[in-house]
């Protein structure tokens, strides 16, 4: 048996808090039950910079039942019914398990639309990720000692952990609807989150601008002889070429 530890990110979710620990609290304690996780296994409750009473229903939580603790950010600083399968893959081996939803039937056409086209995307700009996978995932010990080797200013996980490099395996779950509050995560997050991405674990934008500056230079070149032969041929007024090359060369 390993000891389980649970990290729940949180962001104002004073709504929310005590079902989940409660969902979670039923959870563990069966795996307990049926020795798949130590008794020492415990939820870590990260507050984000909650502007709600979040952190206080942490704290009353923590009084409550020790299984459950909590730390507190200073500021928010972004995140990040398959536990079972999850842990059972683990103790095959796998040092990586990845959640995975299994359909989106339940997101707006522009979430999943732009959800899916996320992942398609980073695909195709050499970025290796899993593809509908969010921060849901369960990593053992030796993997997060290797992750903290990766000093990375704009941490994008789900690029950082395939490359880790350790064996893993999808787990799919179904999610359901908020049971109370909103998404805290708006269209300009998921926008600055991709962009994370791209620049940091791709280098195809490097790429494509230096393949256009060679592009850009050829033309140059051609423009810049062709400049030169029309003035020699006579066939230019005065100025012309002096101003065609000054542009090209720039």
């Amino acid at each position: 048996m390993k000891t389980l530890y649970i990290v729940v990110p949180c962001y104002n979710e004073e709504e929310v808090l005590h079902e989940t620990t409660k969902r979670l609290k039923e959870k563990l304690d069966k795996l307990i039950k049926n020795k798949k996780i130590k008794k020492d296994s415990k939820v870590l409750y990260v507050n984000d910079g909650s502007k709600d009473n979040t952190w206080a229903i942490i704290e009353e939580i923590n009084k409550n039942d020790k299984m459950f603790t909590g730390i507190s950010l200073s500021r928010n600083r972004g995140h990040q019914n398959a536990f079972d399968e999850m842990i059972e893959k683990n103790n095959n081996g796998c040092d990586i398990v990845y959640g995975v939803r299994n359909k989106r039937e339940k997101d707006s056409w522009f979430k999943r639309t732009t959800a899916e086209g996320f992942y398609k995307f980073m695909k195709i700009m050499g970025v290796d990720v899993v593809f509908n996978h969010a921060d849901y995932r369960l990593t053992s010990k030796r993997v997060l000692d290797n992750f903290a080797d990766y000093h990375e200013v704009n941490l994008f996980l789900r690029g950082i952990f395939p490359l880790i490099g350790f064996k893993s395996d999808i787990v799919y779950y179904e999610r359901n609807e908020r049971f109370a509050g909103v998404s805290k995560y708006p269209l300009k997050k998921m926008l600055n989150f991709a962009w994370d991405g791209i620049t940091s674990f791709s280098v195809k934008p490097i790429r494509m601008v230096l393949n256009i500056g060679i592009i850009m230079f050829v033309i140059s070149i051609i423009m810049l002889i062709y400049a030169l032969t029309v003035k020699i041929l006579g066939n230019t007024v005065s100025g012309w070429t002096f101003i065609i090359c000054s542009i090209w060369m720039i």
